[in-house]
């Protein structure tokens, strides 16, 4: 199966980053958002993506293509063009860039690739790091036996919670779960046949999605672990001191 990754987004609310980058190349922990997303994929066997970009898409394109140097100890002879590769940190990846236009919405972006998926496919966003687990994703998807399949997830709290007894504080939780609530996480999983719903330029999200729940064919699997999606300088920096203090699967 493939992962299709939507980055061609502007990213205006983390202007303070994404003014000289596309959101993908954001870094956190010294690696882009879209270096993250794509090892949670591949450490459940996923290796295949296609990555819709727009928005300054030429800077996602230059990232693959100088991936291996990126990752490899290199001595460079400056006196001549020769150079000589020590070590190269590969990844078994198969990646494949789409532009999609820089102001097309993300039912738009999808739609290029009627025809050219045929088979079951993970969607995902170029902005949203978790350690959902794929396989599980997958297999509740097929068990459902229907269009679609979205992760839900309970997003971390923009504020600090109380801990009351009556009218008594007795502690205060820092980053608690909303209220209960769930939300939909971003990691999705989808048939082909999404793609005979989506009407020209839309949005996936507000119009796509609402007519496959009407259909009965939208389902909801739960994420318990960790979600971080990437909007503003302060979801960076909530992404930035997990990685420190607690870490990823995949580093």
């Amino acid at each position: 199966m493939k992962a299709v990754i939507l980055a061609g987004g502007r990213g205006t609310r983390l202007s303070e980053e994404t003014s000289i980058k596309p959101k993908p190349l954001v870094e956190a922990g010294g690696q882009p958002l879209l270096w993250h997303i794509m090892q949670n994929y591949s450490r459940f066997g996923v290796t295949e993506f296609v990555v819709l970009v727009g928005y300054k898409g030429q800077q996602i394109r230059e990232y693959f293509s100088n991936f291996w140097l990126r990752q490899s100890d290199i001595t460079f002879d400056l006196s001549t063009p020769e150079r000589e590769i020590h070590t190269i940190r590969s990844l078994p990846w198969k990646v494949t860039v789409l532009d999609t236009g820089i102001n097309t919405n993300t039912g738009g972006r999808l739609a290029h690739l009627k025809g050219y998926l045929d088979d079951d496919f993970f969607l995902t966003y170029g902005d949203g790091v978790g350690d959902v687990d794929i396989s599980k994703l997958y297999e509740f998807h097929k068990s459902k036996d229907q269009l679609a399949t979205l992760t839900a997830v309970q997003p971390p709290a923009r504020f600090g919670a109380l801990d009351l007894s009556g009218s008594n504080v007795v502690g205060f939780e820092e980053k608690p779960n909303s209220e209960g609530s769930w939300v939909n996480g971003g990691f999705f999983c989808l048939s082909p046949k999404v793609f005979d719903l989506i009407d020209g330029d839309n949005s996936f999200e507000v119009e796509t999605l609402p007519k496959i729940a009407r259909a009965g064919e939208l389902n909801a699997f739960k994420h318990n672990g960790f979600w971080q999606p990437v909007d503003t300088i302060r979801d960076l920096t909530r992404l930035e001191e997990y990685i420190e203090t607690v870490g990823l699967p995949w580093l």
